[in-house]
């Protein structure tokens, strides 16, 4: 389907998380939200397919860093194409550990990843919202991270919040929260959010035509 990608973000203009998740509440079962994050772009929208980078709790005797650093991890995420991704950092139990900061993430613009959903904090967010990507996360720290946690591996599935995250899902976020779309189902659960858009338009088009002397005589 040559134009997917037009038809993607077609449709995703047109929706807020919330859509998104009332969406797959109608089609899916199983948790698909994240809420509460924070975001030094909170004017940027997030979306694109999922790369994940997994921490571990730091020891230099079983994850030396030369060979687990985040730039080999990035390398490995991203393969051969970054373009239009999106990194995905599991802190695995680290909430308020940095995964990553200006410096670090910088890599992401210069490979065109869409931006970066952290289950952890960032460093640098002014520096981070210079560059031309979406940034979501648990809050900002000063506190460098890599004595507590150290990137472990690549695009395996994560879980964050809750949510399980596999590589190849569509993650999408904006200042209401982010939700996680299976990769076989991503148009689908986007035309469906835009049906959410248009019934709570038709829901709310009809309460302001109701007559008030109706409602206070209870017809």
């Amino acid at each position: 389907m040559a134009d997917k990608p037009d038809r993607l973000q077609d449709l995703a203009s047109q929706v807020r998380t919330p859509d998104v998740v009332d969406a797959m509440g109608r089609m899916h079962r199983h948790r698909c939200h994240i809420n509460d994050l924070v975001s030094p772009t909170p004017g940027r929208v997030l979306l694109g397919p999922a790369v994940t980078i997994s921490y571990l709790p730091s020891c230099e005797e079983t994850l030396p860093s030369e060979q687990f650093n985040f730039d080999r991890l990035f390398n490995d995420a991203i393969g051969d194409d970054g373009q239009g991704r999106v990194l995905v950092l599991a802190g695995n139990g680290h909430p308020d550990v940095s995964l990553g900061g200006g410096a670090k993430l910088s890599r992401l613009a210069v490979h065109g990843l869409a931006g970066v959903l952290a289950d952890g904090r960032l460093r640098d967010f002014i520096q981070i919202a210079s560059y031309d990507f979406a940034a979501y996360c648990w809050g900002e720290t000063v506190k460098w991270g890599g004595d507590v946690v150290t990137p472990f591996e690549a695009n395996r599935p994560v879980v964050v919040s809750g949510v399980t995250i596999r590589p190849g899902d569509c993650v999408f976020a904006d200042a209401s929260g982010a939700a996680v779309i299976p990769a076989a189902h991503v148009l689908s659960v986007f035309e469906e959010a835009n049906r959410v858009v248009r019934d709570e338009a038709a829901f709310v088009e009809g309460i302001h035509q109701e007559d008030p002397a109706d409602r206070r005589s209870g017809q």
